[in-house]
This record gives C-alpha cells, sequence and structure tokens, in this order.
C-alpha cells in the first residue's frame, strides 16, 4: 500500500511538473512583452498604474492616455536590444471632447542572418545567401474618463512577424481600466493584454503572449510646495506562457524636471534591477522629457533604452 502511495505522488508530481514546461515559452509574438518606454522600463516594467504617461500609455494600459492634460502628445524609444536586435516604437496621441485617440507603432529588427543548404552526401552546409527577420506591430487606442477618478481604453492592433519569404500576422486586443481610489492618491490599474486567436507559420500554429495585469500606484511622499515627489508602483502579472510574476518600481522627482527611477523584477530567469533618469526642461507650452533607462539581464548582458517625449497643452 504504501508503495503504491509514493507511486501515485511520483506519477502526479511528474505530471505537475510537465504541464509547467508545457506552458513555459509556448506563445509567440514575444516581441510584445519588450518594455516599450525608457520610463517602463526604468520601473521595473511597472507602468498599469500610472496616470501621467500621456501617448506612450497604449502599451503599459490604454486607460492611462484618458488622463492626459496635453492636446497632442507624442512618444518615441529606441533599444539597442539582445543580439545586435533593433527595437523602435512610437506613438501619438489627440485629445478630443468624446474622448484620447492614440496610435502607436512597435518595430523590431533582428538583422540579417546567413541562409545555408545542406550539401547531399556531406555532413556540412553551403552558404547560399542571407535572410532577415522582422516584427511589426499598429496599435489603435481609444480612451476615456467616465468621471474624474475612473478612465478606460481600449486598443486594437495589427501585429505581424516576418522570416525570410515566411510570416504571421494576427489581430489582437488590449483592454484596461485605470482607478483613483480616494485613499491618498492610491490608483489601481488593470489590464488584459495581447488577447486574441492562434495564428500560424506554414502548418504549425502557436497561441498569442496574452498577459493580465494587476498593479498600484501611488505618491509615498508628495509637497507641491517643494517640488518634491515619490511614487512606489507595483504590478503583478499573469502571462499565459510562463509563472506569475511581480515588477516593482519607485520614481524620486523634483521640480518635475529631474526624475530618477529604480526597478526590481522577481521570478524572472536572468531580468533583475533597472535604474533610470528622465529630464524635462519645463516649456510652457511644449513640455518636453528625455528619458534614459538602464536593465540588467544577467547573462544576456545590460540592455540600454532611449525615450523623447514631447506635448502640445
Amino acid at each position: 500500500m504504501k508503495r503504491k502511495f509514493i507511486l501515485m505522488l511520483i506519477v502526479l508530481s511528474s505530471f505537475s511538473i510537465g504541464q509547467d514546461f508545457k506552458k513555459t515559452a509556448t506563445s509567440g509574438f514575444v516581441f510584445l512583452n519588450l518594455p516599450v518606454t525608457a520610463r517602463s522600463a526604468a520601473l521595473g516594467e511597472s507602468g498599469v498604474g500610472l496616470s501621467n504617461v500621456n501617448a506612450a500609455g497604449i502599451f503599459s494600459n490604454p486607460a492611462s492616455t484618458g488622463f492626459t492634460d496635453q492636446l497632442i502628445s507624442f512618444s518615441t524609444s529606441y533599444s539597442p536590444w539582445i543580439a545586435e536586435i533593433k527595437n523602435y516604437a512610437s506613438a501619438i496621441s489627440y485629445k478630443s471632447d468624446f474622448g484620447v485617440i492614440t496610435a502607436g507603432f512597435i518595430g523590431v529588427d533582428f538583422g540579417s542572418m546567413p541562409k545555408t543548404k545542406k550539401i547531399e552526401g556531406q555532413r556540412v552546409y553551403d552558404v547560399i545567401g542571407s535572410f532577415s527577420a522582422s516584427a511589426l506591430a499598429f496599435g489603435l487606442s481609444y480612451s476615456r474618463m467616465l468621471t474624474d477618478r475612473f478612465s478606460f481604453g481600449v486598443t486594437a492592433k495589427y501585429v505581424q512577424e516576418t522570416i525570410d519569404i515566411y510570416s504571421a500576422s494576427n489581430f489582437l486586443f488590449d483592454g484596461g481600466i485605470l482607478y483613483y481610489t480616494g485613499l491618498g492618491s492610491l490608483r489601481l490599474g488593470a489590464m488584459i493584454q495581447n488577447f486574441g486567436v492562434d495564428t500560424k507559420y506554414k502548418n504549425e500554429p502557436f497561441k498569442m503572449p496574452s498577459n493580465l495585469k494587476l498593479g498600484l500606484a501611488g505618491e509615498l511622499y508628495e509637497n507641491k510646495i517643494e517640488g518634491y515627489r515619490v511614487t512606489g508602483i507595483v504590478e503583478a502579472i499573469h502571462p499565459n506562457d510562463n509563472n506569475e510574476r511581480i515588477n516593482c518600481g519607485l520614481e524620486v522627482s523634483y521640480q518635475e524636471m529631474l526624475i530618477l527611477r529604480g526597478g526590481y523584477k522577481f521570478f524572472y530567469d536572468e531580468e533583475t534591477y533597472s535604474v533610470g533618469i528622465g529630464l524635462n526642461p519645463k516649456f510652457n507650452n511644449y513640455p518636453i522629457e528625455f528619458d534614459f533607462a538602464y536593465s540588467d539581464y544577467g547573462r544576456l548582458g545590460d540592455i540600454l533604452r532611449f525615450s523623447f517625449l514631447i506635448g502640445l497643452q
């Protein structure tokens, strides 16, 4: 009896481990999970609860763009990613009487690689040229404040990946809410990201990298007279292709001109801490901000990201 019980535990444990293994790295279009702006990257990618991100909110939580105070907002970012991959992103928003319309773009250039062909009867390959790979996403978002404390947003986006002559594409949706709870400046944000049906390369189907995000953000300290602000952020992520994760961030601002940022990621394989800085010259009619982020990816190396934001009041 004891042997049967032990055997049953071993079988159940093996089945459980197998299920966890099957969940990991089972989706495609994973470029959609890359951090987009330098501010988000510096805060450990914990941005679902932030409300002052303007056009860049289309990437972190479409509901946040509803709180923008800028008539027109523009954001662009660049990062030299791992293995000489280049990552680009841009967004522009317009605030109207019926809501905020935002358009966003993400592009990834994987570069060119040698194309090889096996020589018949031998164990070597011959280089017959080169091929390239890339990925892109175009999104259109609508957000609106229903009250002075609550906003919602939805995004429809077209995504595509291309490898040599092969490509795959799909239509995905994001949806989010952002709510000021009334407990001081505490904000609650929630988002469903990359929701859509499966797609495939040739005959190989794969699912989308969907995420459910829930986050809190609030000012831990704020002195409007002296111009100091300290904002804390925490975010929980439930991905469909990996284990649950937690991102945390801290932002310290002086007069909203000099902003220091730091973040940490929990339950990741390689990603750990990040730091960054933001500079805002405080032009009255044309607010401008320059952001920089440094992220540690362990054995994969260090990642830098740069962002430029400009608006029209």
